[in-house]
């Protein structure tokens, strides 16, 4: 029943983002313009023992690509809330849990697809990454995309409008982004930043990927990043589905 359940609404929400070329091309943009305009800026700077350039920035740029993309997941619900959409589904049998995954399935199936042609286009500029490496970066983006659409559809659920719901995500967005040392390893920091960028979810799972983008699978990095990429993805599908459940969703 679960599974019929999610797999309906998975299909009724992929149905709407194939109609909307401009959700899956333009969701890609900002990772993208990183990779074109930032990216060769890195290509001779001596980043130690990390890899080329690509192998350091794209790990970050999938992560950039699940973070925002996720996390502004939650605006389309709000939408639902005021035209009554939610109202209508919570009157049917169909599972609470379902109601969410189906939406957070989507979520993750657009943005590995989105992630793929960030990887495809990386490769054309120049990056080289084991095969098993990629697809594990892509493992990556799919439970982030789980755990953070999960809490910002149970943040949207909370909230009445969109001008409450923006600050809030645009509160947990930079931050995490510039903590997590996406953009760059945070070790090449201060001690006292690198310190503090460790209660950041995100470092885990981007120290991860740049592991495997070497074809480094047997390291401390890859296991911190599974377990907290996990241990995150339980909980955020735990307190989105709380939240549906008592939001009447």
């Amino acid at each position: 029943m679960l599974f019929q359940d999610t797999a309906l609404i998975y299909g009724r929400y992929a149905r709407q983002t194939l109609h909307s070329k401009f959700q899956i091309f333009f969701g890609m943009l900002m990772p993208l313009l990183y990779l074109l305009l930032f990216g060769p800026l890195l290509t001779h700077l001596p980043l130690g023992s990390h890899g080329s350039s690509w192998q350091v920035l794209v790990p970050g740029l999938l992560l950039q690509l699940g973070l925002f993309g996720s996390l502004f997941s939650g605006f389309s619900i709000i939408f639902e809330k005021n035209y009554g959409v939610v109202e209508r589904m919570r009157v049917t049998p169909v599972s609470r849990l379902a109601l969410l995954l189906g939406r957070v399935l989507r979520d993750a199936t657009l943005l590995v697809f989105q992630a793929v042609l960030l990887v495809l286009t990386a490769l054309l500029m120049g990056l080289r990454a084991p095969l098993a490496g990629m697809l594990i970066g892509f493992a990556f983006v799919a439970l982030l995309a789980v755990s953070l659409s999960s809490l910002s559809y149970a943040v949207a659920l909370k909230v009445d409008r969109p001008q409450e719901f923006g600050p809030i995500i645009n509160a947990v967005s930079l931050p995490s982004m510039l903590l997590s040392g996406l953009m760059l390893p945070m070790t090449l920091g201060p001690d006292w930043l690198d310190v503090l960028s460790h209660v950041m979810p995100l470092r885990y799972l981007v120290d991860a990927i740049r592991d495997a983008y070497l074809g480094q699978y047997a390291t401390s990095a890859m296991l911190y990043g599974v377990l907290v990429a996990l241990g995150f993805a339980t909980l955020a599908v735990t307190v989105g589905t709380r939240v549906f459940r008592t939001a009447g969703a």
